[in-house]
């Protein structure tokens, strides 16, 4: 139940301690100990925008008071879970912009008050982009017909529904969406793919919206996992042999991998296509482009198949042999034209496999995923989180935020001052959107989770939030007008060896 919260300098509260409002507790024991709290935000760096953070006790109290102090200013907030009010918080954080507010935390049970040690949360004046889309999906592939698109304002809890897969699924035929992108986190710009029934992908630019299809004779496969030139109309796409299986005794309960894949550029405006990367004996995947626009990220893995085999069969025989580099190439914006691979980070070296490059905003630092091998790893418990220092060419694994489970997806926010990333470290199987700061000298803050308006909400979600994008704004097409896109008929696109501006 949620009580009336108050923002009150000290010398006034005190003529209030009588009023309907939320009041500390007389009696109570003090601990030696923070608070056992979910989300766990003690001495976290919060964004100055961002949602009031919502907390309870682990162990379930019957009531419970907090005081959250900034300079001479406090506000009350009482019931069996701890839950501010988007007003109240907005005031506390502008306050301690750039400061950090104290909080104190009171419990009861059985009757008996306990004071905990008090803690801080501290907040950036480095706001964060107002949305957030995500996909949301049950933990495994076995079912997948009820899949949203969806966005979540940053700085309050309204959620809402970008495109439902369930709108052109039929009896008997699904469709699966996936692989949302923006062109420099513009809601205006995007991109997602329909799989399976009426197929295609779908892109949206400035209002125009069309529904293309990318499979062609020259090419591997359609667009899989798309990179957004910063300023051109250019996608350059990974295409990929895709496969999975499931693991009966590995703590992995899924692998997923590439039995082939290739690099290929989209022209948007032009609607034609050309392969970038389409050796045989390498996997190409995970395009990602500097803000510069002249260099583009991607991994890749040497595999050389016998010929006298299957692909699908020698490549879950060797999975566990199958580790991905990180390799860099040049674009010449003027002519369109890529230059030579060069390697960026040598994770086969050291008997790792590294996925999902993004560069930050500065061209600064680059995150990946490690992992011991494959390129889904997602499905790894054992994947982290690393940075490399492009200007100093050294690399780390981030050990402020990583966790004893996954951590993989991840996404810059536009000022490059916040990292969201996905990971399991709540349960091992479902994964949550998490956040950190980092500052002018690359120092990372304790992660947080985000905030929900009831903190309890995440541990009776059972789905999956997957690829976390920032966005300037949200998507405002409605769900109905991507689906009557989908119905129609896709534009086939046009091979071309070479593109042209």
């Amino acid at each position: 139940m949620k009580h009336r919260i108050l923002i009150l300098p000290f010398y006034l509260f005190a003529f209030l301690l009588l009023s309907c409002g939320p009041q500390l507790p007389k009696d109570y024991t003090s601990s030696d100990k923070q608070p056992d709290i979910y989300p766990d935000y003690k001495g976290v760096t919060v964004p100055v925008n961002m949602a009031p953070l919502t907390f309870e006790m682990n162990q379930r109290a019957e009531q419970m008071v907090t005081r959250f102090t900034v300079g001479g200013e406090e506000l009350l907030c009482g019931g069996d879970k701890i839950q501010p009010g988007q007003d109240d918080w907005q005031q506390l954080v502008a306050r301690a912009a750039g400061k950090s507010i104290g909080v104190e935390v009171y419990a009861c049970y059985e009757g008996q008050w306990t004071k905990y040690k008090p803690f801080d949360i501290y907040v950036s004046k480095d706001s964060i982009d107002p949305y957030m889309s995500y996909r949301l999906i049950s933990p495994s592939y076995v079912s997948y017909e009820e899949l949203t698109i969806s966005q979540r304002c940053l700085e309050n809890y309204d959620e809402s529904v970008i495109y439902d897969n369930i709108l052109c699924s039929e009896e008997g035929k699904g469709q699966c969406i996936n692989c949302h992108n923006y062109q420099q986190y513009d809601p205006d710009r995007l991109q997602f793919h329909a799989r399976q029934n009426m197929g295609g992908t779908l892109i949206a630019y400035d209002g125009d919206m069309r529904k293309i299809n990318m499979k062609n004779d020259s090419i591997l496969s359609a667009g899989v996992y798309p990179a957004w030139h910063p300023w051109l109309k250019l996608i350059v796409y990974s295409t990929n042999n895709t496969a999975q299986i499931f693991q009966l005794t590995s703590p992995n309960k899924i692998e997923v991998f590439d039995a082939e894949s290739d690099l290929i550029a989209y022209d948007v405006e032009r609607n034609e296509v050309t392969n970038i990367e389409n050796d045989t004996t390498e996997l190409e995947v995970f395009p990602c482009w500097a803000p510069d626009g002249k260099s583009l990220y991607y991994c890749s893995a040497h595999f050389e198949y016998p010929d006298t085999t299957s692909h699908a069969s020698q490549i879950i025989k060797w999975r566990k042999d199958v580790k991905y580099n990180i390799y860099r190439k040049s674009f010449d914006p003027e002519t369109m034209t890529f230059g030579e691979r060069e390697l960026v980070f040598d994770a086969a070296g050291q008997g790792m496999s590294a996925t999902l490059p993004r560069v930050s905003p500065d061209g600064r630092w680059l995150i990946f995923t490690m992992g011991q091998y494959g390129v889904f790893h997602i499905w790894h418990r054992d994947a982290d989180l690393w940075v490399m220092d492009l200007k100093t060419q050294s690399s780390r694994p981030l050990d402020e935020i990583n966790s004893k489970d996954t951590e993989s997806y991840h996404s810059w926010s536009s000022n490059g001052k916040w990292l969201v990333f996905s990971s399991r470290r709540n349960d091992g199987e479902y994964t949550r959107p998490f956040f950190a700061h980092i500052d002018s000298d690359g120092q990372w803050s304790k992660p947080f989770e985000l905030p929900c308006e009831d903190p309890d909400y995440h541990r009776q979600f059972m789905k999956c939030y997957n690829i976390p994008e920032f966005m300037r704004g949200p998507v405002t097409i409605r769900p109905q007008k991507f689906a009557d896109v989908l119905k129609g008929d896709a534009d086939p696109v046009k091979y071309v060896r070479n593109l042209t501006k």
